[in-house]
């Protein structure tokens, strides 16, 4: 009998290695197809471009000190201001600002004035109620206040609208309504009391009343610093580098101290022009007297004005520029001190760096239209990045919109 054979197991088949040559044709394969992906989908360089307008110029920061042509006006033992005249607007000769009333005023008297006008309205009431046929008058006349009355509080729950017109609207409706009211009942005699009571306490508190008017033309503003005391346009550029650093920094110019017992009511600004003492940071800067540039002042709401260069002050390292402004008064109203941006900014032609060619040692531009080409020589004023400022030697031949070739 045959011993029992050793079975032999299958043997996994050799791998087959890849040969050099295969793995030079998946490379070069898969090197096509980056550089097919690439050239496909990758956009090609622009080859012309547009010659648009830009501004280049030197900027100067600092700190701003604003002068306004304002006069204040003041009185002496105030006991209490009514304000006529709107905050912020115009006024001429003779306009109405306020009532000011003196320290011997007491509110008591505007208690029973106030009596006496509830008194008023009451008996009104009562004799209105006592009509046996309809006034249609007086109820065109009532609707009138309430619909005055619902627009109001419209307003005041968000709805858009002018609240001082919308109370002035009020009030005269009121008002129309109060005057036909006392003609309607001119001949009773307990109403033509109340009327009288009403009108003495008016001449009572008026003798404790002095009214302002204003004595030419500005806008009028209730709001004061004190420094339009001892800071005015008639001595801004009097004052040193040192004096309006202190002044930045809070401190009051000397004369600037009110009268004891006296009390700011407001000030009429002229408008039309202003004034600026501007602390420049780079104090070697040179400005020109006369020149004008670009002033950005930086506030709540920036604004910005062309200013024209009065007169400079440099010492003790530090450089002050006294600047006069044409400009409307209402955007720097209630501004004091704020920073600023000078700007001597010039209007120039910009083009990517890559439109800026060299030919015969001399830079320029070439120039596209209806398919021809033509070589145009210009100044480069100045390179920002991938753009260029320039400004054609030959002037007329260039302008903004025509197009140029990218090199």
């Amino acid at each position: 009998m045959m011993p029992p054979q050793p079975v032999q197991m299958p043997q996994p088949p050799e791998k087959k290695r890849m040969s050099v040559a295969q793995i030079v044709l998946i490379l070069v394969t898969l090197g096509f197809v980056a550089w097919y992906l690439i050239t496909s989908l990758t956009p090609e360089p622009a080859h012309y471009a547009r010659i648009t307008a830009g501004t280049i110029g030197s900027r100067y920061e600092g700190d701003c000190l604003i002068i306004r042509d304002e006069i204040p006006f003041d009185a002496e033992g105030v006991s209490s201001v009514d304000y006529i005249a709107e905050e912020g607007t115009p006024v001429y000769m003779g306009t109405t600002i306020c009532n000011v009333y003196s320290s011997g005023f007491s509110t008591r008297e505007m208690t029973t004035l106030q009596d006496y006008r509830d008194q008023i309205k009451e008996y009104q009431l009562k004799l209105l109620a006592s009509e046996i046929t309809t006034d249609a008058r007086i109820e065109k006349l009532e609707s009138d206040v309430m619909t005055r009355a619902r627009e109001v509080r419209e307003i005041i729950g968000g709805t858009r609208g002018n609240m001082n017109n919308q109370e002035k609207l009020l009030n005269n409706a009121i008002q129309s309504r109060q005057a036909y009211l006392k003609e309607k009942y001119s001949n009773d005699q307990r109403m033509t009391r109340l009327y009288d009571d009403e009108q003495s306490q008016l001449q009572r508190i008026s003798s404790w009343t002095k009214p302002f008017a204003a004595m030419g033309t500005g806008v009028v503003s209730f709001y004061s610093d004190g420094y339009e005391y001892g800071l005015t346009a008639s001595n801004f550029d009097q004052f040193t580098p040192a004096q309006v650093r202190s002044m930045l920094n809070g401190q009051k110019p000397d004369t600037s101290a009110l009268q004891k017992g006296k009390t700011t009511i407001y000030r009429i600004v002229r408008d039309g022009y202003w004034y600026v003492l501007m602390m420049i940071r780079d104090s070697s800067w040179n400005p020109v007297e006369g020149a004008e540039y670009d002033l950005r002042l930086e506030n709540f709401k920036d604004t910005t004005v062309r200013a024209r260069v009065i007169s400079f002050t440099r010492t003790g390292g530090e450089l002050l520029v006294r600047l006069s402004v044409d400009s409307e008064v209402q955007p720097i109203l209630y501004v004091r001190t704020c920073t600023g941006i000078l700007g001597d900014s010039v209007s120039s032609l910009t083009v990517p760096t890559r439109a800026v060619f060299t030919q015969d040692n001399m830079p320029g531009i070439v120039l596209v239209e209806d398919g021809y080409e033509w070589f145009i020589p210009v100044n480069v004023l100045d390179r920002q990045g991938d753009v260029a400022f320039i400004a054609p030697i030959q002037q007329g031949v260039v302008y903004e919109g025509q197009t140029v070739r990218l090199f």
